[in-house]
């Protein structure tokens, strides 16, 4: 029996994006709504380890994972760059968020899907670009036909919006680190997404 089937393909090195990206792309799923916990991909092992319980009242509003073999570094800092105008912005150095727009229930975790991406927003956070890409999972019944961000209800915009500012923000805090720059379409996206692809490319070129 060949060793590759007899190990986990690590999932941000070992799978691939799909030959349909940046169209249709593959995501890794660290987090679904109901989990309590922040979940992440650890890096050097490829499994999946809690990170710090969810900060107080807030909750994932969608599926939460990223997408393989991308990598936010200089050529996704420079598109946020061109958006705020600091020249001292750095990519995160992680790869690219995704969230998962489906009207379907996960149970958990640790998973692949296959995902429409329609728009994102451009997160700051501190000194650093720190994209998420909003997609759909295909074929869902509710969010399939959805090719635009825009064609998203407000109220989840607004509930997406607000969990991305306040993720990390503690009770009583009255500032946080943390800003939405710009929300953008699927053009910009698919941008993004091939930004990524390079950066992924030029940090582990092998």
């Amino acid at each position: 029996m060949a060793t590759k089937h007899l190990f986990k393909a690590h999932p941000w090195h070992g799978i691939p994006l799909g030959e349909e990206a940046p169209q249709v792309v593959t995501v890794y799923v660290e987090m679904v709504p109901t989990d309590t916990v922040k979940y992440e991909i650890d890096k050097e092992t490829g499994h999946l380890k809690v990170d710090r319980p969810q900060q107080y009242s807030n909750f994932c509003p969608a599926l939460y994972g990223f997408m393989p073999r991308t990598y936010c570094g200089e050529a996704v800092a420079a598109r946020a760059r061109k958006v705020v105008g600091r020249e001292d912005l750095q990519g995160d150095g992680d790869p690219l968020d995704v969230l998962v727009l489906t009207e379907k229930t996960l149970s958990h975790g640790d998973c692949l899907l296959r995902a429409v991406p329609i728009g994102g927003f451009r997160v700051i956070d501190g000194g650093e670009a720190d994209d998420k890409i909003v997609a759909v999972l295909v074929n869902d019944g509710v969010f399939g036909d959805y090719t635009e961000i825009e064609q998203c209800p407000k109220t989840l915009i607004d509930r997406v919006s607000h969990y991305f500012l306040t993720y990390k923000l503690p009770p009583g805090a009255q500032h946080s680190s943390i800003e939405i720059a710009e929300r953008y379409n699927r053009e910009e996206a698919q941008a993004v997404i091939q930004a990524s692809c390079r950066d992924y490319l030029k940090e582990f070129p092998y």
